[in-house]
């Protein structure tokens, strides 16, 4: 009898630690069967559940190495891996464009709509949630500060080729203006990244402990063992930094090949039901970020607000700074006509969506109303992009 209540404890636990590892596998074996069957609703579905659910555990295994590095360079780490998955769906997407050039309205769309639902939905949800339960929570204002500087510098680099396709100049000029703003962008990530994590890294560290921890070591002080400190068995847990960084290319393979069935399915489904191709930009960001979403609401729940200012902004950041030059180029090697020129709607809710960020960050403090203002913000965003 005890034997088998062990069993049934280890599969509840495997499942429990391991569901989206087979949620992900499962679900993009499946939208490939559909995909062969060429039942494109159903394989566009599994493919994004794939996505989503092995995007999962991408941000998981990042999450264990970026405990071990600490911040900076933590949120770096998780920062960096969610970005990979954007810059996965958004090139295969963008090789669809060899048969479809409207696809390329959708992958603009995409980037902007990235960076969107990092700072208001990502961000919205983490501080309403953290906010009701803490009513108030402290970060490091240098953070935002620093941020903000750089995607409003980012933002205006983003409007010179925008600009240029709406005068009298060349598609061309507005390309090659395009691949300038597209280098000027790299060199830029370049230097911030070594003011992140060599020369400031104090701009991007919390400068109050949070209460959780404080009551944790109080706790401990009293002899008191938190559960969340007891031993698992996670098997993540047990490797070497080395072998994470192995395990999150590996998922990020396989994620490739599930995007590979949505981007196909995706695109015709799109236009069979004539899904806006602002929409369709939200789609695909919620997909790629929402293991970010997850995180940061953890990151809330347990007081740690400069985890989630450092995911949302600095996924934000490493959008448009690493995303835009990788995709031109990416687009470049492909002979794909990919140009820098968002439409108005877009240029326009970045830069609003850049100054909310500012005006609900820059104290070093954040509450629940500012989180609803970040997700009535994207609400009014996604209902424009639906009829624009």
């Amino acid at each position: 009898m005890e034997n088998k209540e062990e069993k049934e404890n280890f599969f509840e636990y495997f499942f429990e630690d391991y569901w989206d590892i087979l949620l992900g596998i499962f679900a993009i074996a499946v939208a490939f069967y559909f995909h062969h069957s060429h039942s494109i609703i159903l394989s566009t579905l599994f493919a994004a559940i794939g996505i989503g659910s092995l995007s999962l555990t991408v941000s998981e295994i990042a999450e264990i190495l970026s405990e071990r590095l600490k911040e900076p360079y933590g949120s770096f780490i998780l920062t960096f891996s969610a970005v990979a998955v954007e810059i996965i769906l958004l090139y295969i997407i963008l090789l669809e464009a060899q048969h479809t050039p409207d696809v390329l309205d959708t992958v603009k769309g995409g980037i902007i709509s990235a960076v969107i639902v990092d700072m208001n939905v990502l961000l919205g949800l983490a501080v309403f949630i953290g906010g009701l339960k803490f009513i108030e929570q402290e970060h490091n204002k240098e953070t935002s500060s620093a941020y903000t500087t750089i995607l409003y510098v980012s933002a205006m680099a983003l409007l010179v080729p925008s600009l240029l396709s709406r005068s009298d100049h060349t598609p061309e000029v507005v390309m090659e203006a395009s691949m300038y703003i597209a280098a000027l962008l790299f060199a830029f990530y370049i230097v911030i990244v070594i003011f992140q994590t060599k020369t400031h890294t104090h701009f991007f560290k919390q400068t109050a402990r949070s209460r959780i921890f404080r009551l944790k070591r109080k706790l401990k002080e009293q002899g008191h063992q938190d559960e969340e400190d007891e031993d698992d068995d996670y098997f993540f847990d047990k490797l070497p930094n080395i072998a994470l960084i192995f395990s999150i290319f590996l998922f990020i393979a396989i994620i490739a090949l599930g995007a590979e069935v949505f981007a196909k399915d995706g695109v015709v489904l799109a236009k069979d039901f004539g899904v806006s191709t602002g929409i369709a930009g939200l789609i695909i960001a919620i997909i790629s970020v929402s293991p970010e979403i997850a995180t940061a609401i953890k990151a809330a729940k347990n007081d740690e607000i400069q985890r989630v200012v450092n995911i949302a902004m600095g996924a934000s950041t490493v959008s448009i700074l690493l995303t835009v030059p990788i995709l031109m180029l990416l687009a470049y090697n492909s002979d794909i006509g990919l140009t820098l020129d968002f439409n108005p709607l877009e240029v326009g809710a970045l830069i609003l969506t850049i100054i909310l960020v500012w005006k609900t960050t820059d104290e070093g403090h954040t509450n629940y109303f500012e989180g609803i203002s970040h997700l009535m913000f994207f609400a009014a965003y996604a209902i424009i992009a639906a009829f624009f």
